[in-house]
């Protein structure tokens, strides 16, 4: 990929991602063999008007080598400087870019039970500034290709040429191609998405329900005091940013405990460097009660004892199946795209600013309001070639989606 089209991803990462304000501290997370695109990327960070930025580099190897060797109390221990350094975060606001180019299965083999009690561990002491953060910065997950990523998705090709064949896929489903300009494009798409929420907020819907050949039979509740949201949203203090690139999908957080019946997955799920597939879960009054999977049962398992909430959805997202993503008929191997190549659910955390008012609302309230809270939020697609979903309100029923395509 030329350096020409890295910098005009990289530059969309920073103005429409991220949206920087001219003296904004930024920090960056990506892993250490994409050094040569961070450095793109910081430079289009200072160019947005960047005060400072800092990179915080790791190594999917040697996360898989801590796991293997450290003890779980060392796992577990969150140091002084770490704890110090979230304080400032809290203090200072920056915008975090999150670029995702991890192998889909770099972390198979490791001790489960031992990264999820270390994680379990962390969060209670790092939860409180995560919570403090919620709605006030501007963040962005955006991808790069990795060889392993690559050769996972294009397993036929040889490396370079699936490496490639993963850049070209990538730049595409976020709408930058040689000769366009794409802040115009994504203006343009965020506007669509916008048409699509409103329609949805305006109906009130009291809950929806989904339907498909494949098993899934679901109904879930709607907290009257939300909104539907999607593309770009804004900060507390009215910074537009856009969290995710790609998206297409519009999305809204249910009432919890308010959740019946089973949903089917339909693609497979990447978690934790790990993949599970094949799987579907059971709700009675809102709560996972019965699940099942062909790959990764037991991460599965550990996945929906994380906490409380684990079991709970945060997230109802919409994305028809003839969508752009969708349409390029690659499997990512990557929740960031496939989530929007199909409709999805999400366990765990809910989004407070599906809220209406939430700018005035403390966290607890929102969570009163039935908003789920958890350390985890996981995305996994349900979407379906014949998936009908309707929305009900005061007994009457409105097409949402028909045969897996919007319906209005």
């Amino acid at each position: 990929m030329t350096k020409t089209m890295q910098k005009k991803y990289a530059r969309l990462i920073a103005r429409v991602g991220a949206n920087i304000k001219k003296g904004q501290p930024v920090r960056i997370y990506a892993e250490a063999d994409q050094h040569e695109f961070v450095t793109i990327l910081v430079g289009e960070c200072y160019k947005a008007g960047a005060s400072r930025v800092e990179v915080d580099f790791a190594f999917q190897e040697i996360t898989k080598l801590n796991y293997r060797y450290r003890t779980l109390k060392s796992l577990s221990h969150v140091p002084a400087w770490q704890e110090e350094r979230l304080k400032l975060m809290v203090e200072e606001v920056p915008c975090r870019i999150y670029i995702e180019s991890e192998d889909p299965d770099g972390l198979a083999g490791i001790n489960r039970e031992k990264m999820q009690k270390s994680q379990m561990a962390r969060y209670k002491v790092t939860k409180k500034y995560s919570d403090a953060l919620e709605n006030k910065d501007q963040w962005c997950i955006a991808a790069v290709p990795s060889y392993a990523w690559a050769k996972k998705v294009f397993p036929g090709e040889t490396k370079n040429k699936a490496y490639n064949m993963l850049w070209y896929a990538i730049l595409k489903t976020v709408y930058v191609t040689k000769d366009n300009d794409p802040e115009e494009a994504w203006k343009q798409h965020n506007a669509d998405l916008k048409s699509r929420t409103a329609y949805l907020t305006e109906k009130k819907f009291d809950y929806l329900e989904y339907k498909s050949s494949n098993g899934t039979d679901f109904k879930a509740s709607l907290i009257p005091e939300s909104h539907w949201c999607g593309g770009g949203e804004n900060t507390l203090s009215g910074n537009f940013f856009n969290p995710n690139l790609p998206t297409e999908e519009v999305f809204i957080s249910p009432k919890k405990g308010f959740a019946e019946g089973k949903v089917v997955s339909t693609k497979p799920l990447s978690y934790q460097g790990q993949i599970i597939d094949k799987f579907y879960i059971t709700f009675k009054d809102g709560m996972a009660v019965e699940w099942d999977a062909e790959v990764g049962k037991d991460l599965l398992d550990k996945m929906l004892s994380m906490d409380d909430g684990a079991k709970y959805l945060g997230e109802l997202a919409l994305i028809p199946h003839d969508s752009p993503i969708a349409n390029t008929g690659i499997l990512f191997y990557n929740t960031l795209f496939d989530e929007n190549a199909s409709c999805h659910v999400a366990l765990g955390r809910g989004f407070c600013d599906t809220i209406d008012g939430f700018e005035t609302k403390s966290l607890e309230e929102c969570h009163q309001l039935g908003v789920n809270d958890s350390m985890i939020h996981v995305d996994f697609m349900i979407g379906a070639p014949d998936l009908q979903i309707t929305g009900y309100k005061d007994g009457k029923a409105y097409k949402i989606f028909e045969n897996g395509n919007w319906a209005f």
